[in-house]
């Protein structure tokens, strides 16, 4: 066999993927990988057996099934004003994650620059590198992850391609608000750069608090990629459907990718999820309520450990600094804390090139049963 050359030499096995297996060796409560541990909607899972015993079961358009882009259409305008085409503007993928990497593929070519906004999520770097990009990071400011302006003007040059914003942002549950799309929209108006916009969590922000979407600034959309997820949404993650909102130009370009790659989405499901939005639109008004309640139940409960929480304004993670009772590296304690205290976190480091020296912090989610959540908060009591 001849030598593999690796096209990810520093890409191993993400923490997601490490902290989940650990946690099922040593029977760990995993409140580390952000899945529910309860199911979607009743109505939803009886609509999908409806829709396979309806014969629904071969290829979906590739773009996707016309009743769930009509939908989605519905839903964009509902929530934020903008007026999306179903057949030009919206495409349906394989999860978020299919949505990112379509789209950067689209969109990034060899020597093109893309600016991430760090912490990042692990996946945007590698698929970056996939198609010839070269990343440039600029932290996000502490303690409240907003954005450094002068930073990311810094950053930006003649082959910036693509910009990077993840809003309501994992780990930190910071928010842009309509002021930062503004600075945001300011700094690119002279610039040929595109904006490939993380928005999984929208429908997860608190307090009362709207989240201020990139499809509802027009001049920023004109130039955006926006990418969704029904499994965040319907508490379906391994259902693995998304989709993307974007300008024809744009749509056009990451439709050329997307074919070659899942080419269409599961078909009984777009259907049950087309139907579902239709009977249920109230469930993305209600779904804030839902999971503010878990993280004010989760944080009650962590007020008998020693950790300290940091203001969980948005997604369904709470970040919490662990410097109180260790003084490990939050990858080491992280892998310490599933190991012998039987609860699984994830550290903040991967999701940085460069994490801020000292830092002590790993990311929870509380999109958990009640008993999930008091089980890990009893062990982490005894830290």
């Amino acid at each position: 066999m001849p030598p593999v050359t690796s096209r990810l030499p520093g890409v191993g096995t993400t923490i997601f993927t490490v902290v989940s297996q650990l946690a099922l060796e040593h029977r760990a409560v995993n409140t580390g990988q952000g899945f529910p541990d309860f199911e979607p909607p009743a109505r939803l899972r009886e609509l999908v057996a409806h829709h396979v015993g309806a014969r629904h079961n071969q290829y979906a358009p590739m773009a996707g099934a016309p009743a769930l882009r009509e939908a989605i259409a519905a839903k964009v305008a509902r929530h934020y004003g903008r007026l999306a085409a179903p057949e030009s503007e919206i495409t349906v993928t394989c999860g978020g994650t299919e949505a990112l990497a379509v789209s950067i593929q689209a969109l990034v070519g060899p020597g093109d620059e893309v600016v991430l906004l760090e912490p990042a999520y692990d996946s945007y770097q590698p698929i970056v590198e996939l198609s010839g990009g070269l990343v440039r990071r600029v932290p996000l400011a502490r303690p409240g992850f907003g954005v450094d302006w002068q930073r990311l003007a810094d950053a930006l040059g003649p082959r910036t391609r693509l910009v990077i914003v993840n809003t309501p942002h994992n780990p930190s549950g910071a928010c842009l608000s309509r002021a930062d799309l503004d600075a945001l929209a300011a700094l690119l108006r002279p610039t040929g750069a595109f904006v490939l916009a993380d928005e999984v969590y929208e429908h997860m922000v608190y307090d009362g608090v709207r989240h201020v979407s990139l499809n509802a600034h027009p001049e920023l959309a004109a130039r955006s990629i926006v990418a969704s997820s029904f499994g965040k949404t319907y508490h379906a993650t391994g259902w693995k459907i998304g989709y993307c909102v974007a300008p024809p130009e744009l749509t056009a370009e990451l439709r050329k990718v997307h074919q070659f790659v899942t080419f269409a989405i599961a078909t009984p499901l777009q259907h049950a999820i087309a139907d579902f939005m239709v009977e249920h639109p109230e469930w993305e008004d209600e779904l804030p309520a839902f999971y503010q309640a878990k993280r004010d139940r989760f944080a009650a409960l962590l007020r008998g450990t020693r950790l300290t929480l940091t203001p969980a304004r948005s997604t369904y993670f709470q970040l919490v600094d662990y410097g109180a009772v260790s003084d490990l590296p939050d990858g080491e304690f992280a892998l310490e804390l599933v190991r012998r205290h039987g609860v699984a976190a994830i550290p903040v480091s991967p999701f940085c090139a460069a994490p801020p020296p000292g830092e002590r912090l790993v990311r929870l989610c509380f999109a958990k049963e009640d008993a999930t959540l008091a089980a890990a908060a009893e062990r982490l009591a005894q830290l």
